[in-house]
């Protein structure tokens, strides 16, 4: 019985390792061929449409004021923008320094919340502000994004001549990589989300997750879908199946760049993956009791990628972990004998290719510190991702059969600016 288990979890690891090697060629060759067709699109950039950007925030006095001058900068015509704060119950200065820009720009704006969608989550205030506008298209950013100039012409670029793309995503960065160990680890899974798990699957699959910044979706279709789902924690996850289901695909476009904070303690960053831990596989149950009912067979293999990442692969790590220890101070028979050792090296060296291949993508990235730190994330942070989504998994069970109302927790902000400024 011993044995069976460790052969079946060793499968689960290696189908993973596999499978996200296979992603990341994809990304890469993504990244060189999706500006190809950037001096073709641009010819069609002639009418264009009005755009919304959503900006949820709720006590964001610490960056409101600089995701804000980002925002005034915007390459895009000032009479089709339409840049909408919606302070959401906030008891410090952000609806004051919010007033200020509001007073200076034309196009900038303060929506207040008010009930049902009052201090409920960041879902609501999204719905507030669909409620508020009337823009053809809409375009999402957290409190504390500070685009690139070009960001929102790059994402309207993509809806105008991808007729089928109910959604384009774009690209974020670390702005605060170099602060901690911590940061440095953060800004590593950054890159390799951006370059395997979306560039990789747009390429082989066209597939792509909506984020929860930086991105650019078609009014028409929010209304359609009736608005953002308040019970998700992961509502960016959980918008992406029911826009592929209506037939459209999300294109990831890489052009559009966005600089966002990441946590800076391991106690907000243990906040933070918890809730995103918990969103997705809020997202996973929900759809996988609705398997038959979704119409494209597309989201219903990614779908299956969800559970496989978020349950299976997670299991078959922590039963390897705890027989391979186990082994290690007891006679448990276990036959494979050394083999599990080569195994497991093969594994680390996979582990370590894939990052790599991703880091070389963002050529500044590729440094001898940062590949320390590559060998480092395997042993500690990769771990440290296990025991969160074991825990995020008893919570989240425990909320839905006790009926619990999800609840949207704020990531802690710092005071700080853009390499290069």
């Amino acid at each position: 019985m011993i044995n069976i288990l460790f052969y079946t979890s060793l499968s689960l690891i290696w189908i993973m390792l596999l499978y996200h090697m296979f992603l990341m060629q994809g990304g890469y060759r993504h990244y060189r061929s999706f500006e190809k067709v950037i001096p073709q699109w641009e010819k069609n950039m002639g009418e264009l449409p009005t755009v919304a950007v959503f900006i949820p925030a709720h006590n964001e006095e610490v960056v409101i004021a600089q995701t804000l001058k980002a925002m005034s900068r915007l390459y895009y015509p000032k009479d089709k923008l339409d840049v909408i704060v919606i302070n959401d119950n906030s008891s410090d200065r952000t609806g004051e320094i919010v007033q200020e820009f509001t007073e200076k720009f034309p196009f900038i704006r303060m929506v207040v919340t008010e009930p049902p969608n009052k201090g409920i989550g960041k879902s609501s205030a999204l719905n507030e502000a669909l409620a508020q506008s009337e823009s053809e298209f809409i375009a999402v950013y957290d409190a504390d994004n500070t685009p690139e100039r070009m960001a929102v012409w790059y994402l309207v670029m993509g809806l105008l001549n991808d007729p089928k793309a109910g959604a384009v995503v774009g690209k974020f960065r670390v702005i605060n990589a170099k602060e901690s160990w911590l940061t440095r680890f953060i800004n590593i899974e950054t890159i390799c989300f951006q370059w395997m798990a979306q560039a990789g699957r747009w390429r082989w699959f066209k597939v792509a997750t909506i984020p929860g910044t930086n991105f650019a979706i078609r009014r028409s279709i929010m209304e359609q879908l009736g608005g953002w789902d308040v019970k998700a924690m992961a509502e960016d996850t959980e918008l992406t199946i029911r826009v592929y289901n209506l037939g459209y695909h999300i294109r990831f476009f890489p052009k559009a760049v966005t600089w966002e904070q990441e946590p800076e303690t391991l106690k907000v960053w243990w906040n933070q993956r918890l809730r995103w831990a918990r969103g997705n596989q809020y997202v996973v149950l929900k759809f996988m009791t609705q398997l038959f009912k979704l119409k494209r067979k597309r989201i219903v293999f990614d779908l299956f990628y969800f559970f496989f990442t978020y349950f299976l692969f997670f299991l078959g790590v922590i039963i390897s972990n705890t027989i391979f220890v186990a082994s290690l101070f007891f006679d448990i028979q276990l036959g494979i004998g050394n083999v599990a050792l080569v195994l497991w090296g093969l594994a680390f060296l996979l582990f370590i290719a894939e990052v790599t291949i991703a880091l070389s993508i963002e050529r500044t990235e590729m440094t001898r510190k940062n590949f320390f730190y590559i060998f480092l994330m395997y042993f500690t942070y990769s771990q440290m991702w296990i025991i969160l989504v074991m825990h995020a998994l008893f919570l989240e069970t425990k909320r839905m059969i006790l009926g619990q109302e999800a609840r949207w927790y704020k990531t802690e902000r710092y005071v700080r600016k853009k390499p290069g400024e």
